[in-house]
């Protein structure tokens, strides 16, 4: 599927590509050196890997609702989830959720694994984390709510 930016025979940008446009739009990191959070020895990520942080206080209640849970890690302030990579295609995550592209987080004392799922496999599922995120933080998710003209 391409989209044409201009009549006639001109480019054609593909999906792929609009959403990597669109991924260089954003802001960059919180600040401080960035770091990746790195997938445990013994796992694969052929995915590709992106990360959810939520407020600590949400993390027991988010884990609570979930059917499969990746890896998660966990400092102080946020909890980490792992993800597939472009796990925000078409998804606005709730606020006060941040979405880490490629699994990178601001600089501080590195989050510890507290989760590790049996198989080699890393991800928590999107969709049902996505539910379970805005379930617990009030929020309608993006396809149940009202479309205005």
């Amino acid at each position: 599927m391409g989209v044409s930016v201009g009549l006639g025979s001109g480019p054609v940008l593909s999906l792929d590509r609009l959403v990597r446009l669109g991924r260089e739009l954003r802001p960059a990191v919180p600040v401080g050196r960035p770091r990746r959070l790195a997938v445990p020895d013994g796992m694969t990520a052929p995915l590709g890997c992106d990360a959810v942080a939520v407020p600590a206080e949400f993390g027991p209640l988010v884990l609570a609702r979930l059917p499969r849970v990746g890896c998660v890690y966990a400092d102080d302030a946020h909890w980490w989830w792992i993800v597939p990579s472009d796990s925000d295609y078409a998804l606005q995550w709730p606020s006060p959720t941040q979405y880490a592209a490629g699994a990178v987080v601001p600089d501080g004392p590195p989050p510890d694994l507290i989760h590790r799922p049996e198989g080699t496999l890393p991800y928590t599922p999107p969709i049902p984390l996505y539910l379970a995120l805005c379930r617990v933080t009030g929020t309608t998710p993006g396809w149940s709510r009202p479309i205005s003209a």
